[in-house]
C-alpha cells in the first residue's frame, strides 16, 4: 500500500510539473500578464479592483464569483473597491467601499454586492447617502442595526483604508488605470484582452492558477 501511495505521489508531481511547464509556454510576461511589482504579497491572493459604477465590472461579477470558487485552498479572493471613477463623488464611493466590507462581515457579500450593482445598472437608481445603501441592504435581508454598527466600526474602517492604500499603491505603479483589474499575489496583473476569446473563462482560470505558482 505504501509503495502504491508513493507511486501516485510521483505521478501527481510529474503531472503538476508538466502542467506548469505547459502554462509557461502558453503564457508570456508582457502579453497575457504584466509584472507590476518586484515583491509578492505575504499571502497567496487574487485581488479584484472594481467599482460599482463600472458597467464592465457589473458584467464581470458572475465570473468573479465562479473564479473565487475555483481558487486552490489557502488562496484568498479579495475585492478591492476603488474610488476614482467620476460617476459619483469620492465620499459616496468611499461609503460603497465600506459597504463591501460590511457585506463580507455579514456573510452576505454575494447577495448584497449583486444588489448594489443591480440598483445602479439595472434600476438606474442613484445613491446619494449612506441611507440609500442601508435601504438596499435591508431590502435584501440584512439587519439594519448591524449595518449601522458595522459602518462605524474600527474593523470596517480599517479594512476600507487598507483597500484605499492598495488602490493608491497600484495606481502609482500604473498597475491599475481602469477597472476591472485583477492582480495575483500583488505582483502580476492579468491582461484579459490577450486571452482566448473562444474559451475565455477557462483560459482566465488557467492563467490565474499559473500565476499563483510563480515567485
Amino acid at each position: 500500500m505504501k509503495k502504491i501511495q508513493q507511486h501516485f505521489i510521483v505521478i501527481f508531481m510529474l503531472l503538476t510539473a508538466f502542467s506548469a511547464s505547459a502554462c509557461a509556454e502558453k503564457y508570456t510576461e508582457g502579453k497575457q500578464y504584466t509584472k507590476v511589482s518586484e515583491t509578492a504579497s505575504t499571502k497567496a491572493e487574487v485581488r479584484e479592483y472594481f467599482s460599482f459604477y463600472c458597467p464592465h465590472c457589473f458584467k464581470f461579477e458572475p465570473f468573479m464569483e465562479d473564479l473565487k470558487k475555483q481558487l486552490p485552498e489557502g488562496v484568498s479572493f479579495e475585492r478591492n473597491h476603488v474610488d476614482f471613477l467620476r460617476a459619483a463623488s469620492p465620499k459616496i464611493q468611499a461609503m460603497l467601499t465600506k459597504s463591501v466590507v460590511v457585506a463580507e462581515q455579514l456573510g452576505m457579500d454575494k447577495k448584497l454586492i449583486g444588489a448594489i450593482f443591480k440598483y445602479i445598472h439595472v434600476q438606474r437608481a442613484v445613491i446619494t447617502s449612506e441611507k440609500d445603501i442601508r435601504n438596499i441592504f435591508v431590502l435584501n435581508g440584512a439587519d439594519g442595526e448591524k449595518f449601522d454598527k458595522l459602518m462605524k466600526s474600527f474593523s470596517v474602517n480599517s479594512r476600507a483604508k487598507s483597500m484605499k492604500k492598495h488602490q493608491e499603491t497600484m495606481a502609482k505603479k500604473r498597475a491599475i488605470t481602469g477597472v476591472p483589474a485583477v492582480i495575483v499575489n500583488g505582483k502580476y496583473r492579468i491582461n484579459a484582452q490577450e486571452l482566448d476569446k473562444n474559451n475565455f473563462e477557462q483560459d482566465y482560470q488557467n492563467l490565474v492558477a499559473y500565476l499563483l505558482t510563480l515567485k
